[in-house]
């Protein structure tokens, strides 16, 4: 080996936050004012590190990609709502990887365990998926192969590491504390290491039992906890020196979380930009580089035994995820965590269960079962579409029975296995989130089973989750807690019709006689139609499908109003089927309630604001009088007040004149006008759309961000700014524009 080298990754992860009914993500009020904390963190995190603002005496002189010059992984599950609701976002990543490829010969991009499933704990059966599934997921983003993937919490035993490297993983990276021996390649003479004695500077052979071979890297163990932990990220020099001070002959590498950059520590994505703007000059003789660059000029020399079950975030190997073991407390005294095991023990049991059904029942559909399941990752992923993998896989005559039941195997093993995602156990109680998440995919992998003929699932794990106990007296067990916070998430063909109706109503949307309405969640479609209308009652037909099932079930519905949206009762009669439900609107789960509220709250304000932007852009601040002496305020201050937005609005954005005083009256007002934060949002989402038009509209935005610092109005100057940046890439610039918004270009 010669030089030195620095490689930052980050682990870019979130708990698993879809409901798996409708397979998507409904507001979590803890994240408020954002919709669920995957928008939070975003919006914090992520996206700032792909527009790192480089900060000099006279502005931002420079806008740094930080995915272009980092290791990254991205965990599939955020991975996939990245991709569908922050496109420009995901964009970024798919372009940094393959701007490093370009530059190194290897991409920055690594894959994740798909679930993030604890490995050590997963029988064979899913440790293959999980690589499977990963891998596949990786390719229909990258197009290209994963060199590297990221095992979830870095748990890992020998048997982990034969599941990566029978899928052709060639590395992956652990905590020094994870390695137990080193030897010379060729050699059987193996020395005892520990964290403080390992060369975390150069990657080790692993040997595994099976002939095949996989390479670790272990990243620096003190450093990285500085950077999450003892504020190494408030100063981007400190930070530099600190690393450039730890560099030496071969890789330093530091294992980060993702969102420590803006959202642990606020504007943490600025150091990470002056770190990796210094090593990619070069600074200090240290260069930047990623792991599949580095493997490949600078192969292993010696190999290592790892340390059996063992993890970065667990000093008792792999214990957090099944037992008591005194990992996170939460700072409450008297806590414990003797939950974690029975929730273990009942999904284990369940999942056992599945199995043996799964691949009983599927000889007689697919050719291989396992070979299907392994595959099903590839229709996941969007790489494959279903009528393709049908012909590949199922023997059985599309369309029939039997196809719809093993449509049903597949989803059932799918969300079976999310229910094993680690954060389930990583924190201090039963009745968190995220244990209640892992409990929802378990229920609707329940169901999904009992609809394929294996009943009897529910009892046999509300059996062992009795054993299970909240710290919290008022939560009660963990049978307490599947039936007050669980089971009523459970989506039935009553509720989903029920939700069709209300959302179609609360959209303005819902059909007159003869048409259809429409209703696509990720997880399932809804089409509503509608044959009588008598004021309060209203009647119907609905056809129901699962997305990535193939059977579509039809049903009679009948709707009783109530003065409230959400209130009232569905009945419903399946058409062919028999089957009969009455549903009451206020059965709904807070989340999904609250997701069709807003629904409502967004037509009425669109429809709320052009009623009241109209006729201001009409007259507005030119019929606003100026002051007769002795006049201190507006007459009828507070009507005039009413319609403060739109006179922003229309003051901002067309040439009406105005005087002085309706300046004065306007920037006053703005200073606690409860529609400002509102109105900077719709202003800022304009003023991009126009900067992302044609050039000759830039004169205006001008003008409009002028006008806006006279009347001390506050814009999304970070999204502003974004949006600026990308379009000078392209080489045009605008000097006043470049000014008003902070840039010293």
């Amino acid at each position: 080996m010669s030089g030195k080298f620095l490689c930052v990754h980050g682990h870019f992860y979130q708990p698993p936050r879809e409901d798996p009914w409708l397979d998507m993500i409904f507001p979590e009020g803890s994240a408020a004012p954002f919709r669920h904390w995957n928008e939070r963190i975003c919006s914090e995190s992520y996206g700032p590190l792909a527009w790192a603002r480089r900060m000099g005496d006279k502005g931002i002189f420079d806008i740094i990609n930080c995915y272009e010059w980092m290791s990254f992984n991205v965990g599939p599950t955020l991975f996939r709502w990245i991709e569908r609701a922050e496109p420009e976002l995901y964009a970024k990543i798919i372009e940094a990887d393959a701007k490093s490829l370009e530059r190194w010969g290897h991409g920055n991009a690594i894959a994740q365990i798909y679930h993030h499933v604890i490995m050590p704990l997963a029988s064979d059966l899913d440790k293959e998926t999980e690589v499977a599934w990963a891998i596949a997921d990786f390719e229909s983003r990258f197009n290209r192969k994963p060199e590297g993937m990221w095992l979830s919490e870095t748990a890992c035993n020998t048997a982990s590491l034969e599941a990566l490297a029978a899928q052709g993983v060639v590395y992956t990276l652990l905590a020094p504390r994870q390695a137990e021996a080193l030897a010379e390649l060729n050699s059987n003479d193996w020395h005892q290491v520990d964290e403080g004695s390992l060369n975390i500077k150069e990657p080790y052979l692993v040997e595994l039992p099976s002939g095949k071979t996989i390479s670790v890297f272990f990243y620096d163990g003190g450093l990285s906890q500085a950077v999450a932990f003892e504020g190494l990220l408030k100063n981007g020099e400190d930070f530099w020196n600190k690393l450039s001070g730890a560099s030496g002959e071969g890789l330093l590498s530091i294992g980060t979380d993702g969102e420590t950059y803006g959202h642990h520590v606020e504007f943490g994505e600025m150091a990470l930009a002056y770190i990796l703007s210094q090593g990619a000059t070069g600074r200090d003789d240290l260069n930047l580089t990623n792991y599949g660059a580095y493997l490949a000029q600078n192969p292993p020399t010696r190999k290592v035994k790892i340390r059996e079950d063992s993890s970065w975030s667990c000093y008792h190997g792999v214990e957090r995820w099944r037992s008591d073991c005194g990992c996170c407390t939460g700072g409450h005294d008297g806590w414990n965590q003797q939950w974690r095991k029975p929730l273990r023990d009942g999904l284990n049991e369940i999942k056992t269960l599945m199995d043996r059904h799964f691949f009983a029942v599927g000889k007689n559909v697919f050719n291989d079962p396992r070979k299907a399941l392994v595959e099903y990752g590839a229709v996941l992923s969007g790489s494959i579409n279903q009528a393709d993998f049908f012909k590949l896989y199922f023997k059985c005559k599309e369309g029939s029975l039997q196809a719809d039941l093993g449509w049903k195997l597949l989803s059932m093993q799918k969300w079976a296995l999310s229910s094993f995602a680690s954060c389930g156990w990583f924190f201090d109680d039963l009745a968190r989130l995220e244990p209640l998440n892992d409990m929802s995919f378990a229920l609707r992998a329940m169901e999904i089973a009992e609809s394929t003929g294996l009943i009897g699932l529910e009892e046999k794990f509300l059996q062992i989750m009795a054993e299970a106990k909240s710290n919290e007296e008022r939560y009660g067990s963990g049978v307490d807690l599947w039936n007050s916070k669980i089971k009523p998430q459970k989506d039935t063909s009553g509720s989903l019709i029920a939700q069709g109706l209300i959302r179609l109503s609360a959209e303005g949307a819902f059909p007159v006689p003869g048409e259809e309405g429409r209703v696509d969640w990720p997880g399932a479609s809804v089409s509503i139609t509608l044959e009588s209308n008598l004021g309060s009652r209203l009647k119907g037909e609905a056809a129901i499908r699962w997305a990535l099932e193939s059977a579509v079930n039809t049903y009679k519905w009948e709707w009783t109003k109530e003065p409230s949206v959400i209130s009232g009762e569905v009945q419903i009669k399946g058409i062919k089927n028999g089957y009969s439900e009455v549903f009451k609107l206020d059965q709904l789960s807070w989340k999904k309630r609250q997701s069709l509220s807003m629904a409502w709250v967004k037509r009425v304000s669109d429809n709320s604001w052009d009623r009241k932007l109209l006729p201001v852009i009409e007259y507005g601040p030119d019929i606003f009088l100026g002051y007769e002496d002795y006049q201190s305020t507006q007459i009828w201050e507070q009507k005039w007040k009413e319609l403060w937005s739109p006179l922003v609005w229309t003051y901002l954005f067309t040439d009406v004149l105005a005087c002085d005083d309706f300046i004065a009256f306007i920037k006053e007002t703005g200073r606690d006008h409860p529609d400002s934060a509102a109105l900077t949002e719709r202003m800022s989402t304009t003023l991009c759309d126009m900067l992302h038009n044609q050039v000759f509209m830039w004169d205006k935005v001008a003008e409009v961000l002028s006008k806006a610092k006279t009347i001390e109005f506050s814009l999304n100057i970070w999204k502003l700014q974004t949006c600026y940046w990308d379009k000078a890439q392209n080489g045009t610039v605008s000097a006043e524009l470049s000014e008003l918004l902070g840039f010293d270009l």
